[in-house]
């Protein structure tokens, strides 16, 4: 279970998935911002771990 958002975007990054454009570049750009996520960002990033075979992110607020 990844405990940030910024953890778990940079092991989609480095898993080497076969991402999409718009998937790197979403990843990419929450890979480095401390803000916390919106609602959206947090539910894509929870379906690209699951797509991509990782472990969950840690219950949302945590990031």
């Amino acid at each position: 279970m990844f405990a940030t958002h910024r953890e778990a975007a940079m092991a989609v990054i480095v898993s080497g998935a076969n991402l999409r454009p718009k998937e790197g570049q979403f990843l990419g750009g929450i890979a480095f911002d401390l803000n916390p996520l919106t609602e959206k960002q947090d539910e894509w990033l929870r379906i690209l771990l699951d797509k991509h075979g990782l472990p969950p992110l840690a219950e949302r607020g945590a990031s």
